[in-house]
């Protein structure tokens, strides 16, 4: 036994001795063995592992077998199976990006290859030349794991700030699915606000049906009127996680691997870079077997059969805007510069003005729950809110027509049409005589 050996053993032995005890009842045993597949411990390399329930009764298992000895970890012997062509590809893949996971890692280089080492190989590789570690050194800090019992029971809703394009820095709206992993909406904008929130959030409900629980963070966009607005429309239950505690939204900061990727190739532009997305998510994320689940995520997603998908009239009413106003003596609301006249009944009365963010131009009167019909327009100051901002359009793509180069082009070669060639040939100080002239003109001329 190595020291390497013995320092693993060590730890599995400290981790174990109390529950090896032969005085534990089996209830007693499974409780212990419970609590401390629960919380974090001091691994051998001095980092913070879990350990699975499993792994913990094997090792006890193991320990009543054979001992201390038991619980070293076999020495590994055989000539290994891997190429060291691919594992230099990988070791070089890492070194480059050093964001890449060994997921990624492996991704690439059996996409490049053709084939190529399992992730746990490049796992290992990786810990072995130090590089599975996080740019400041640290390990991951290790949350609680937890799963949805179903497709649709749990979104997680998160944003990333992505790469500057086009000059601009670009943001990613993302929801995904607690049980089968799957995106089920995502958007790439210029904007980390309410708008493109919606637009991913809008996606998601009508590709993937409905969830019961949304968790998202305390972010500006996701504590907006708005998105309450239209989860109380759609019976979704909004939950926000703790200040500075992101437990739970780990598994969609997953499928943030593929911003590696986008650093080492800038998109265009922000359609480019959607469409980009779109195809890593759709050929790539959700068709690769998930190491938890066991399943590839639109495969979990799709196996309990179609979900049932809200109307385009319930997406609509959920994802239209509304503020209170106090009607005017005059029967008369404003919104954002725009006036409107109302039912005279409701002078003096508190009402929801419901309209949609980017056709300001007409909206609907709402008095306890009930509809009192279309605000009649007195002025339009405004045809959309001041948060409704849209995407800048993208530059245009240039013609290479050069119109004024063209028209001067033209004008030269007019007015080399009109010069007359045969009086260059003429010598010295010669004077070339007007094919239109008389005589008497002659003799003029050559006096």
């Amino acid at each position: 036994m190595n020291e390497a050996q013995r320092n693993v053993a060590l730890f599995r032995y400290s981790l174990i001795r109390e529950a090896a005890d032969e005085s534990l009842t089996t209830r007693q045993r499974g409780a212990f063995v419970r609590e401390l597949a629960g919380r974090d411990h001091a691994g051998p390399n001095g980092r913070r592992v879990r350990v699975a329930r499993g792994t913990i009764d094997r090792w006890i298992r193991a320990y009543r077998t054979g001992g201390f000895e038991a619980l070293a970890p076999a020495t590994r012997t055989g000539e290994p199976l891997t190429q060291q062509r691919l594992l230099d590809l990988a070791e070089a893949l890492k070194r480059e990006v050093p964001r890449r996971t060994a997921a990624q890692v492996a991704q690439i280089v059996r996409t490049t290859e053709g084939e190529g080492p399992s992730e746990r190989t490049v796992q290992r590789l990786f810990a072995r030349l130090g590089l599975n570690t996080r740019p400041d050194g640290s390990p991951p800090e290790a949350f609680g794991r937890f799963e949805a019992a179903a497709p649709n029971d749990l979104w997680t809703g998160d944003a990333l700030h992505g790469p500057v394009i086009g000059g601009r820095k670009t943001y990613l709206f993302a929801f995904i699915d607690d049980h089968s992993r799957a995106l089920v909406g995502y958007r790439w904008g210029h904007s980390e606000d309410t708008v493109r929130l919606e637009a991913a959030f809008r996606n998601a409900l009508a590709a993937r049906g409905v969830p019961r629980v949304c968790y998202v963070d305390n972010g500006s966009s996701y504590v907006s009127a708005q998105l309450a607005r239209a989860c109380a429309s759609l019976g979704v239950r909004l939950v926000h996680s703790k200040p500075g505690r992101p437990e739970g939204r780990g598994k969609i900061e997953r499928v943030f691997q593929f911003l590696v990727e986008v650093e080492a190739r800038l998109p265009a532009d922000l359609a480019e870079l959607n469409r980009l997305f779109s195809a890593w998510v759709e050929t790539v994320y959700h068709r690769r077997v998930h190491t938890e689940t066991g399943q590839a995520p639109i495969e979990r997603l799709l196996g309990a059969g179609a979900p049932a998908l809200p109307t385009p009239a319930a997406l609509h009413e959920a994802f239209l805007w509304s503020e209170t106003r106090t009607v005017t003596k005059t029967a008369t609301i404003s919104l954002h510069g725009n006036t409107f006249e109302v039912d005279a009944a409701l002078v003096g009365s508190r009402v929801e003005v419901v309209f949609d963010p980017f056709e300001m131009e007409s909206v609907e009167i709402r008095f306890q729950g009930r509809s009192m019909g279309a605000g009649v327009p007195v002025r339009i100051g405004r045809h959309t809110h001041p948060m409704a901002r849209p995407e800048a359009a993208p530059a245009p793509v240039p013609t290479g027509i050069d119109y004024l180069g063209l028209l001067a082009e033209r004008r030269e070669a007019e007015l080399a049409a009109s010069i007359n060639y045969a009086q260059l040939t003429l010598e010295g100080n010669e004077v070339p005589y007007p094919t239109n002239t008389t005589e008497q003109d002659d003799k003029e001329i050559q006096q």
